[in-house]
């Protein structure tokens, strides 16, 4: 039963026969100012009430029960009586208005439409940082069941790479535009692109715009045609919230990793360097023209299925913070309470952070780690973004080491303690200082913003829209 409609259907039905509450009252034996409760859903029937009303109004008590508003104004006023209710609006503490029979039409409609459109603005804002956090551990978790490989991608990438006769070494710019050539699109490289994109497409002329194709490291702009051209071949919708949005992001990512390094030729690759035990993630970066993160992150994708071998890989800031990671292996990576890895300090003595304190960072650094679950081997190399330091990392326990290049590295660390005893004269430091000082933590902003809104977080999509009216026009 829903007091609010079965309200309206009482209303209805007693103006209908023109009784009024006092005479509907003297004809079912309910006080008037009970009835005027019914009406306005602020108080439910009881099953024989609602008997004695359907019989004196004409009715069935399912007509009363009945789903539907028994006319749009009453469907409007039942809509606008339940905005009212909801946190949404009761939060603002703003008055009430109350939808009478003196409330004309027009303002009725003006109103209920606000509402509408506060509900919309609200769910477009589509996730709180708590919610993004949870969804993106879930996928890591979901990801880290399959052992970080997806084989239903690496076939749609094996069939777009056998159309361009791709199946090995550096993937060429050329060879990516015939990749989207045969699905359609052509690839623009324009120097306007939406401050908020890294590119944009254009489904109705079928173009890809990129930016400008002489930015320096433009072996990204391989990876980003890839990613655009992979929401086609993998049939994407609009996400409809955060989840679904991250779970598309991971897929593209795969995709295009897929086709930069096929899996045939990288399965080959990395079996022929096991066998000489000379796996090196430098040696596979290059074979394939990719990054040295790329190159890590498709090792993570293979190695488990392929060649028998979980592992582990992190970005860390040079601070210590997680950027990304995934395991396999078992690394104890740090966590919250809600599972959530990104944003968590590394263990000082991990390689990921002692990579950071070499004088000479061109060249990868081996270290032994031992940890509460093991001792794992790491392979680390570092580098620098436009904002930042990071480390790119990957891992795998001691017994899998004799694969690896650097295997016999002297450099060992222990994080098997949280945190190492202070000696004597920091504890008389800290003594000497305590309830003495004030610092002010250099807090990173991005932990306390909200996501952005919109149908594609962060993207300012106004903007998306007029450069995509005006580049439809060249």
């Amino acid at each position: 039963m829903d007091p609010l409609l079965v309200g309206r259907h009482l209303r209805a039905r007693r103006r209908a026969a023109s009784l009024t509450l006092d005479e509907l009252s003297d004809r079912v034996g309910i006080a008037p100012s009970q009835l005027s409760m019914f009406e306005n859903g602020r108080r439910e029937p009881r099953l024989s009430q609602l008997d004695a009303l359907a019989v004196a109004l004409g009715a069935s008590v399912q007509d009363l029960l009945s789903a539907e508003a028994p006319d749009p104004r009453s469907a409007l006023e039942v809509e606008l009586e339940r905005y009212q209710r909801d946190p949404l609006y009761t939060d603002l503490r703003l008055p009430t208005v109350q939808a009478s029979r003196a409330l004309p039409q027009a303002v009725l409609e003006s109103i209920v439409g606000l509402h509408r459109e506060l509900r919309r603005r609200a769910a477009a804002a589509i996730a709180t940082p708590e919610e993004a956090r949870r969804a993106n551990t879930e996928l890591r978790l979901w990801l880290r069941g399959q052992d970080h490989h997806l084989e239903s991608f690496e076939r749609e990438a094996d069939r777009l790479c056998a159309v361009v006769g791709h199946t090995g070494g550096a993937l060429t710019h050329h060879t990516v535009t015939r990749m989207a050539r045969h699905l359609g699109f052509s690839l623009i490289h324009v120097n306007d692109l939406p401050h908020s994109t890294r590119s944009v497409i254009d489904l109705e002329n079928m173009r890809i715009y990129l930016p400008p194709a002489s930015i320096p490291g433009g072996h990204g702009l391989r990876a980003l045609a890839l990613q655009a051209m992979a929401h086609r071949v993998l049939g994407h919708r609009e996400p409809k919230d955060y989840a679904e949005f991250l779970r598309q992001r991971l897929e593209i990512n795969y995709f295009a990793a897929a086709c930069l390094m096929p899996e045939e030729a990288s399965v080959r690759f990395l079996r022929d360097a096991k066998q000489r035990r000379d796996l090196a993630i430098e040696d596979f970066r290059d074979a394939f023209g990719v990054t040295h993160e790329a190159a890590a992150l498709r090792l993570m994708n293979l190695a488990t299925v392929h060649l028998g071998m979980p592992l582990h890989f992190l970005r860390v800031r040079d601070d210590g913070a997680i950027l990304k990671a995934y395991e396999n292996d078992g690394l104890p990576l740090p966590a919250d309470v809600s599972g959530s890895v990104e944003g968590q300090l590394v263990h000082p003595a991990w390689a990921a952070r002692a990579a950071f304190e070499r004088t000479n960072r061109t060249t990868e650094f081996y270290q032994l780690t031992d940890t509460p679950a093991g001792t794992f081997w790491c392979s680390t190399q570092t580098g620098t973004s436009a904002s930042e330091e990071f480390s790119i990392t990957v891992g795998v326990r001691f017994a899998d080491s004799k694969w690896f290049r650097g295997r016999d590295t002297v450099a060992r660390a222990d994080a098997r303690i949280a945190r190492s005893p202070r000696s004597d004269g920091e504890a008389a430091l800290a003594e000497r200082w305590s309830g003495r000082a004030w610092p002010s933590a250099k807090l990173h902003a991005q932990i306390l913003a909200a996501l952005p809104s919109g149908t594609f977080p962060g993207v300012d999509e106004a903007e998306v829209h007029r450069f995509l009216d005006a580049h439809a026009r060249t």
